[in-house]
């Protein structure tokens, strides 16, 4: 059987269809930069021969990593696909998990631990998981990421594989949940240790730093030092990293184009789009995300960092072209979440803002509740903006557990930046905006999520002095690009409200298949019709 009709002509179904999350890419980028981009770059083809979703948007909290690619291929949220936050604290097995943990396979690759995951915390299909499904297991699933959790995620439970970098080796590893060896392909990848040829180049701007005037001056305070306290700005000299230190390559440009060169030997070397079924790449780029978190959204670093991606965008798009064939593929691009400006770039600037310790507030939370309860740590956790009540300890003492989460909610609302604090519990009867109260109860199961939510006031954010985070209701977190292009994707653009969640409903309808078994969404008309 064929899906792909006759030759020359366009494919009833794509041979290849190729989602990438940009990890951090907030909206805005997709014009803040427009004017830099190159003529034969990714985004100005992307803007030009695709269709962009401009008002797509996130809907629950927390806006994070592992719950942003896990709703793009699900098409559900937090309360229904499980993945809470990229940790959190397991009330049923009363212990902090990690989002892709699993202690029940082992590191394929490398001889560390960073191996030992897979996608078991995940309740929900994936729309990876149903072209499996739809083909019998025929079409092939590969998700390729610097993080784990960005390529084990999307990829889902029936995948063929999933390939993530290890920083303690440089090597790109999988688990024994997907296969016993690396193939021959990966092995002579990691034995080129491409990673040390990245940092021979070091890492200057792409262009003279004086034409960087989208960004604000090259050294300032606020911003994070991933190179070490020397490395005050560009050029960034990277030498002393060859051999020994394997993760500073995530903090630059450098992440993503190593990234794409392994999703180009994927293609290649695994046949993906030569098969009688479609396939499915699912690619991450994670450096934009540590980049942003260390230097901001107003950096140079950060612009290079884009400048830099639509040049390796349009290279790939090319390499889609002659290895697949044009109008063979369906690419989608969208991010896991956006990212706050930098407190201290906003206050220089005279914009509110500020910061939050969880940490220091989580002791003094504590500190109350003995006074008045009588017993120490009677918090566990602070996890993703909630209050964790340690329950076995509040159980064996028999204390109220309602007037010890009012007590937690009361003193949360009293501390710096807290704009709301509510036992989960009880949000029905919180009077919140509607759009911020369903976004909370998206983001909450009871067995993975605390008792008491708090929300931070705009341009607040919980970190030190020095870069940024993300994580909130707020647009800068929660606007996310979305363009699709490629197979029967005519170009333009829709101002339409549409969310995260119609990504993979969108997918299912072009493909023609049944969209996950949690799914929320609804297919985006303007695409599918």
């Amino acid at each position: 059987m064929n899906v792909f009709g006759q030759a020359g002509t366009t494919p009833a179904k794509p041979k290849l269809v190729v989602g990438m999350v940009v990890d951090q890419m907030r909206w805005d980028y997709l014009y803040r930069y427009k004017d830099r981009y190159q003529a034969n770059g990714g985004f100005k083809r992307l803007l030009t021969q695709g269709f962009s979703n401009e008002n797509t948007l996130i809907p629950y909290t927390p806006t994070i990593t592992a719950c942003g690619h896990t709703c793009i291929y699900t098409g559900s949220v937090p309360a229904v696909h499980g993945i809470t936050g990229n940790a959190w604290f397991d009330r049923t097995r009363n212990k902090s998990v990690y989002c892709t943990e699993d202690p029940s396979v082992k590191t394929v690759g490398s001889t560390t631990a960073a191996g030992e995951m897979s996608p078991a915390n995940l309740y929900t299909t994936t729309i990876t998981d149903e072209l499996k499904l739809a083909s019998n297991f025929r079409s092939k699933v590969i998700g390729i990421a610097v993080k784990d959790r960005g390529a084990i995620l999307p990829a889902g439970h029936a995948a063929d594989a999933a390939y993530w970098y290890d920083n303690k080796t440089g090597n790109w590893i999988t688990s024994t949940f997907y296969r016993s060896e690396l193939p021959d392909w990966l092995q002579q990848y990691n034995a080129a240790k491409h990673v040390d040829q990245y940092y021979a180049l070091g890492w200057n701007t792409l262009y003279p730093i004086a034409t960087y005037t989208m960004s604000t001056r090259d050294e300032n305070a606020f911003e994070g030092k991933p190179f070490g306290s020397d490395a005050k700005g560009f050029p960034y000299s990277l030498k002393n990293f060859t051999g020994k230190n394997f993760g500073a390559i995530s903090s630059t440009p450098y992440g993503n184009t190593m990234t794409l060169e392994v999703a180009k030997a994927a293609v290649k070397a695994e046949g993906m789009g030569k098969g009688a079924f479609t396939d499915f790449l699912a690619v991450s780029l994670s450096s934009t995300d540590y980049v942003g978190h260390a230097f901001g959204p107003n950096s140079i670093e950060a612009e290079d960092t884009y400048l830099r991606l639509d040049k390796d965008l349009g290279e790939f798009f090319n390499f889609l072209d002659q290895t697949i064939g044009k109008g063979q593929w369906l690419f989608f691009i969208s991010a896991d979440h956006g990212v706050a400006h930098v407190p201290g770039f906003m206050t220089e600037h005279k914009i509110p803002a500020g910061l939050f310790d969880d940490g220091a507030a989580m002791k003094a939370l504590n500190a109350s509740l003995e006074q008045s309860f009588g017993a120490p740590n009677l918090v566990n956790s602070m996890y993703n903006y909630q209050v964790h009540l340690n329950l076995p300890v509040v159980d064996s003492l028999k204390l109220d557990r309602d007037k010890l989460a009012n007590a937690a909610a009361a003193f949360m609302k009293k501390q710096p930046g807290v704009a709301r604090a509510f036992v989960l519990e009880n949000l029905a009867e919180t009077t919140l905006p509607s759009k911020i109260k369903e976004m909370v109860a998206n983001g909450y199961m009871p067995n993975r999520s605390g008792d008491v939510q708090f929300l931070l006031e705009p341009q607040y954010l919980d970190g030190g002095p020095t870069g940024t985070t993300h994580g909130l209701w707020n647009p800068y977190d929660a606007h996310i690009p979305l363009v699709w292009m490629g197979w029967k994707i005519k170009p333009g653009k829709s101002n339409v409200e549409v969310y995260m969640t119609d990504i993979a409903p969108t997918v299912a309808a072009l493909l023609q298949i049944q969209m996950p078994n949690g799914c929320i969404g609804k297919p985006i008309e303007a695409i599918t019709r």
